[in-house]
């Protein structure tokens, strides 16, 4: 996503951009490392868990050790945030490193406490997904901003939130289908998931409703930004690939109640968070053609 979006869309417009390619690439692994040490430590305090819903698919405690575990995990956060320190002092903004030390440490409170109430994993996930888009912005753009140039870094970094908006609604609602889906190992972990405070069915019905936001907001944007400028590849691309599988997931959702059911929800989500990203570089070729 975060490739995407520089050699697909900044690196298109015509705007100065704070990072050098390999500085940029750092700032992608950078990512990377972090999300991976988050993974590794969910993994390790997930083993309950994960022993019913994964029916044998671990890693933690089968193919790695959980001392093992740990060292892995310290070794990525350590060099993600070892990069983020680099790249703060690089853009001469050497506070922006807490940002970094933040998003670590969200995930290690995550794993070890916060998924275990109400919604709030569920948010704190879709947070640090949609933040992953924000990030560019704060690196690549702000640094380069400056009085002459500040209405048109503006609008871009508009258009990164607006992205970043868009893919935490998704998230936060593919969050609580993955609960719907693993809700058995769940109520024998003691988690406090939706779905074990209202029940699969009215949490069903909770999703079914939240589906029409993303859906909403689609169909407002595709027709504000991209059939009322012409942007008909846009367009079609838009209600092709976003609005289309959205509509599948809401159709689909209302009568859900398997694990299998709940998995195609998931993985509908995933598709359209792919298509997602995807889009943007077609809305800035569609717009540079259309030009």
């Amino acid at each position: 996503m975060q490739l995407i979006f520089r050699y697909g869309f900044l690196n298109w417009q015509n705007v100065p951009l704070s990072l050098a390619d390999w500085q940029y690439c750092l700032l992608v692994l950078s990512t990377v490392l972090i999300a991976a040490g988050g993974y590794v430590i969910n993994d390790i305090f997930d083993q309950g868990t994960d022993s019913e819903n994964r029916h044998g698919r671990t890693i933690i405690g089968s193919s790695i050790s959980e001392s093992m575990g740990y060292n892995i995990y310290v070794a990525l956060t350590v060099a993600g945030v070892g990069i983020g320190f680099y790249l703060s002092n690089v853009i001469l903004k050497p506070s922006f490193a807490t940002i970094f030390i933040l998003i670590a440490s969200l995930l290690y409170i995550y794993a070890t406490s916060l998924k275990q109430m109400f919604l709030v994993g569920n948010i704190i996930v879709a947070f640090l997904l949609s933040f992953s888009v924000i990030i560019i912005g704060i690196f690549d753009l702000y640094p380069a901003t400056y009085e002459g140039n500040q209405k048109e870094m503006g609008v871009l970094f508009s258009i990164l939130i607006d992205y970043a908006v868009f893919a935490f609604i998704l998230n936060f609602i593919r969050e609580i289908v993955k609960d719907l889906e693993d809700v058995n190992g769940d109520y024998n972990q003691g988690m406090n998931t939706l779905p074990i405070i209202l029940g699969v069915q009215r949490t069903t019905k909770v999703v079914f409703g939240l589906s029409f936001v993303p859906l909403i907001i689609l169909l407002y944007y595709t027709n504000q930004y991209f059939a009322s400028n012409n942007l008909y590849l846009a367009t079609i691309y838009s209600l092709l690939t976003l609005v289309g599988p959205l509509l599948f997931f809401t159709i689909k959702s209302w009568p859900a109640k398997t694990r299998k059911e709940f998995h195609l929800l998931s993985l509908v989500l995933k598709i359209v968070l792919l298509f997602g990203i995807l889009s943007i570089s077609v809305v800035a070729y569609n717009i540079k053609h259309h030009a």
